[in-house]
């Protein structure tokens, strides 16, 4: 090749990278998870209330779903216990000395949230691990709804590298007793859920939380 045919990488090229997901299923077990959907369908009434984004702001266009902020998993907490140093490890985060901060989100006919990040500089940055956990009955009463996790995009400090429909991702199905954990600043959604039946215990339950540095302006955090 002479040096007439040598040409420069384009400005506007992008390198895109796969992010990390660690699934596992069979989280629980048959009778914990069981267990534990029964609680989440019993979750009713003035308990769940419409979904908020950055915590402080009901957006339909951009998330809809019903929240239940005070829901106790606390045999979910302990089994992301039992595995969150191999988690560590996969994903190059530590999680010494968090704190959990969790809830059940419930989505039904026509619910879903659109592409966000769980924490950036601004917004949360406690937060350190995603978790998600799926439950649901079986068979599964509604479509869609997966986790869309999109690839990352180089430059890494330009948030807005590429537009969105020319993004790559890859979809996570959100099958029963099924747990995913990602980083937080990883841009995901979850995709429209059609559930026609339309009744609340034929909806995608999913616990939706993080483990966070301790607060400095708190007492004593508690480990995970």
């Amino acid at each position: 090749m002479t040096a007439t045919d040598q040409r420069a990488m384009s400005t506007d090229a992008i390198w895109r990278l796969p992010v990390t997901v660690c699934r596992i299923t069979q989280f629980l077990g048959e009778r914990a998870a069981g267990a534990l959907l029964e609680r989440a369908t019993a979750a009713t009434g003035d308990a769940l209330r419409p979904s908020m984004i950055r915590d402080r702001e009901v957006v339909p266009d951009i998330r809809r779903s019903r929240s239940y902020q005070d829901f106790a998993a606390p045999e979910l907490m302990s089994a992301i216990n039992e595995v969150v140093e191999a988690v560590e490890h996969t994903l190059g985060v530590s999680c010494a000395h968090t704190e959990p901060s969790y809830s059940l989100n419930v989505h039904n006919d026509g619910d879903f949230y659109g592409p966000h990040q769980d924490s950036s500089a601004e917004f949360s940055p406690r937060r350190l691990l995603t978790f998600v956990y799926y439950l649901h009955r079986t068979p599964r009463p509604f479509t869609g709804g997966a986790l869309r996790v999109f690839d990352a995009a180089l430059p890494l400090h330009t948030e807005t590298t590429g537009k969105w429909e020319e993004r790559t991702w890859r979809d996570w199905e959100p099958e029963h007793d099924s747990i995913v954990f990602f980083l937080p600043s990883a841009w995901h959604e979850v995709r429209p859920v059609s559930c026609p039946g339309k009744q609340h215990e034929d909806s995608r339950f999913a616990i939706n939380g993080w483990l966070c540095s301790p607060d400095p302006t708190a007492g004593s955090p508690k480990t995970v």
